[in-house]
């Protein structure tokens, strides 16, 4: 038998276990099965396999929610393979040591657990909320994972982990909201008991899968389909996310300040399309998202002259086309202009960036803000003036979420 051949049979050995598993085959039957049949794996055989399985049919709802049991049979021999040593600048070395700090919050979580009987009830809730408030950084390494590194295995084509690892993330991040919600209702042992049982145990078992996954599978995988290039773009955006718990080692720190120092992103405007670093429009779709936006927008340049406004259909305040080229200064009544000015004026000398005010205009509540536009060297460009109607705004409560709306 080839190696070709080989691979393929190892392929579909892989993947009859994993449907019997969906199909209702015992996690303990599965893994000897596994260890019979396979025996060991790599992370990217794993990754791939579950590519694999979503592009022949499988939803990813159902690989997500089986995940857990596919780590836990391939986990020993993934724990035999060696561990992959990476650059403290690399953005797998960064996420790595966020996970070991993480791991720390757990270990203290465990202790607290073990010692709960020794202290008073006020003495525990008051550490878990300490110790959740820690676990809540969670969110910015989850964060960086699907909007940074995510986007660039989706142009490899392996969208996998964006759609079932994004999943479990969000169930991770439910578990730790309602966990550190309810800990202000344990006034008693029996309550802490139950809070232990039903939140605190599932979070922590949770949040350890996770970090099996990702420096089994994602991790490793990632290294392998991603080039250079990549890992440096995503070290580029990743300070503007954040980090979890860590401080950003120095090496990593020197490396992005350099970077940022290098870049010099300017738009570049070519057989009708514009480019930014941001992505590329064509000039007549940036007029029509311009247009589209729910605010009215007006830009002065820097010598005070009208230059630009949006045409929405319902503007606030009437514009016509007759004010570009005009002073700003003439646009307005005799009684305001000496505002106008103080409002440039402070945008000139860099005192400030912005200034808001609310008025009722018309039956509506109208929000408008002056914001001054400056180059990445600070110099200024001139002012936008943004005019949004917040009456429907003013009026919501609560939340609306995505998986709320009524489609």
């Amino acid at each position: 038998m080839n190696n070709q051949t080989n691979k393929q049979s190892r392929k579909q050995a892989l993947k009859d276990i994993i449907l019997s598993l969906h199909q209702g085959l015992s996690p303990q039957r599965a893994k000897e099965r596994f260890e019979k049949e396979i025996g060991s794996i790599t992370s990217a055989e794993i990754a791939s396999l579950e590519q694999e399985l979503i592009e022949e049919g499988l939803s990813p709802d159902e690989v997500r929610k089986f995940c857990n049991v596919h780590a836990l049979i391939f986990k020993s021999a993934l724990e035999q393979k060696p561990a992959i040593d990476t650059n403290p600048a690399h953005p797998i070395y960064l996420f790595k040591l966020e996970n070991r700090e993480i791991e720390k919050v757990l270990a203290q979580i465990k202790e607290l657990i073990q010692k709960r009987n020794e202290l008073d009830i006020s003495q525990v809730t008051s550490s878990m909320n300490n110790f959740m408030k820690k676990l809540q950084e969670l969110d910015k390494h989850y964060t960086r994972k699907e909007q940074l590194l995510f986007p660039f295995l989706d142009k490899k084509g392996f969208t996998g982990p964006s759609k079932v690892m994004w999943a479990k993330d969000n169930e991770i991040r439910e578990l730790l909201k309602t966990s550190t919600l309810k800990i202000d209702g344990i006034k008693t042992f029996n309550a802490l008991e139950q809070y232990i049982a039903d939140n605190l145990n599932p979070l922590i078992n949770e949040v350890e899968g996770m970090i099996f996954k990702e420096e089994n599978i994602l991790f490793p995988t990632s290294l392998e389909k991603l080039n250079p290039e990549d890992w440096v773009d995503i070290l580029k955006e990743s300070d503007e996310i954040g980090y979890t718990i860590i401080k950003k080692p120095e090496e990593a720190e020197v490396l992005s300040q350099k970077l940022q120092e290098a870049i010099c992103e300017e738009p570049v405007h070519q057989e009708g399309k514009i480019s930014f670093p941001s992505g590329t429009l064509p000039l007549s779709t940036l007029m029509h998202i311009l247009n589209t936006l729910p605010v009215d927008i007006t830009f002065v340049d820097q010598d005070d002259t009208v230059r630009y406004f949006s045409e929405k259909k319902e503007r606030i305040f009437f514009r016509p086309r007759a004010v570009l080229g005009r002073k700003v200064q003439n646009c307005h009544p005799p009684q305001s202009v000496h505002i106008v000015e103080k409002i440039l004026s402070s945008f000139k000398q860099g005192k400030r960036d912005s200034f808001d005010f609310k008025i009722n205009y018309k039956g509506k509540y109208v929000y408008i803000l002056y914001l001054a536009v400056r180059d990445d060297q600070n110099k200024y460009l001139g002012t936008l003036e943004v005019t949004q109607d917040i009456t429907e705004i003013h009026k919501l409560t609560g939340e609306k979420r995505l998986l709320d709306l009524d489609i």
